[in-house]
């Protein structure tokens, strides 16, 4: 059997014959940046193919986290959750804002609403969920928590291209949703990101912030970054998104050869499809009990890299034992038990849409024969 190196994961690639002369017009065009043809134009097509009204661009998955906390002049203390990438955390620390950890649900990853009430204080001003492997938050718990105290929802939906439940996307739910498009994503633009909004003034001060703050030629109205996105992403972009719906599908059958395998394994617990809900199958990740399992997390981590096999423990270690943010009251591992195991637990398998059969039977026999 080919010994070849599968990673966790692999980019959505463009054909290269249908780049080049998407190409040759920008350099026809001599138009780089600045809300360029090609950048209004995937816009547009993401809005329409996510089922959104009001989407801005950037040119990565941080600064839209960044941007919407500026744009709404959250102030205070932020309720999120340690387990995720640490860009979600850092971007409340860059705006001068606390966060506060609570903790998850076992069943999905994603910030359990039952914790949160207990974490608010007068100084509470907004609560940043993450749609953990692009499972959807209990959204609707999180409203009602949100609407009783009078806070705002900024759902990281980082990992939720294209997720939608009953036919709505979950990109509508609370106030603002950001995206990041970097190349591990089920969809890319080699790096990239967009914040989504529920209305056009708010749209207009999100793009004046990812401007410097320009509203005219000599007109500066907030102290604004520079995170637009450029013609030459904004063109790859286009070409992906023909291709993402066929890449989901792909991915859906590997979950499916996965699952199929793995479901009756001692030790290992998998997530489950949610009825209702379009998933993306941005990741596979499974979790190991060591005692049940025979083999630990990490024992299972380095014999799969043995097999020149590349997963990842994605979330680990959690973002409360970074030395940022240890010291925070709310990072106690007391606070965090669930989301301690899982992240002692998780190792998220290689999923990719160009994963062949032969990749999925290798990951399977190693995790199968422990050797």
């Amino acid at each position: 059997m080919d010994n070849k190196l599968i990673t966790v994961t692999s980019p959505l690639l463009p054909n290269l014959d249908d780049f080049i002369p998407l190409l040759k017009d920008i350099w026809d065009r001599k138009w780089l940046t600045n809300n360029g043809h090609y950048h209004r134009e995937l816009e547009k097509a993401l809005a329409d193919y996510l089922g959104v009204e009001y989407l801005s661009l950037f040119t990565n998955g941080t600064l839209p986290l960044i941007t919407a906390l500026q744009a709404m002049r959250i102030t205070g203390e932020v309720i999120t959750t340690p387990y995720s990438f640490v860009a979600t955390t850092h971007s409340i620390w860059w705006n001068g804002l606390k966060p506060v950890f609570v903790d998850v649900e076992e069943s999905t990853g994603n910030i359990d609403p039952e914790k949160i009430e207990a974490a608010i204080t007068p100084h509470t001003t907004a609560i940043m969920p993450v749609h953990v492997y692009g499972t959807p938050c209990n959204m609707k718990r999180i409203q009602e928590i949100a609407d009783i105290y009078g806070l705002k929802i900024i759902y990281d939906a980082a990992h939720a291209f294209g997720v939608k439940v009953n036919g709505e996307s979950i990109l509508n739910a609370g106030d603002m949703s950001t995206l990041s498009f970097h190349a591990t994503k089920v969809y890319n633009t080699i790096e990239g990101g967009a914040l989504v909004c529920h209305d056009a003034a708010t749209k207009k001060r999100i793009d004046y912030l990812k401007n410097f703050g320009f509203a005219g030629e000599t007109t500066v109205v907030a102290p604004g970054i520079n995170s637009k996105m450029d013609e030459i992403r904004s063109a790859y972009g286009l070409l992906n998104l023909k291709q993402v719906d066929s890449a989901i599908a792909n991915r859906k059958a590997i979950a499916e050869k996965y699952r199929a395998a793995l479901k009756d394994v001692a030790g290992i617990r998998l997530l489950k499809d949610i009825e209702g809900v379009r998933h993306n199958y941005a990741y596979f990740p499974i979790f190991i009990d060591e005692k049940k399992y025979g083999m630990s997390r990490d024992a299972l981590y380095a014999k799969l890299q043995e097999h020149n096999i590349y997963g990842r423990r994605y979330f680990y270690p959690l973002i409360s034992t970074f030395s940022a943010y240890k010291g925070l009251e709310s990072a106690n591992p007391a606070n965090l038990p669930v989301a301690h195991k899982l992240a002692d637990q998780v190792l998220c398998l290689p999923m990719f849409a160009d994963l062949d059969e032969e990749g999925v039977s290798r990951v399977l026999d190693v995790i199968a024969n422990r050797k």
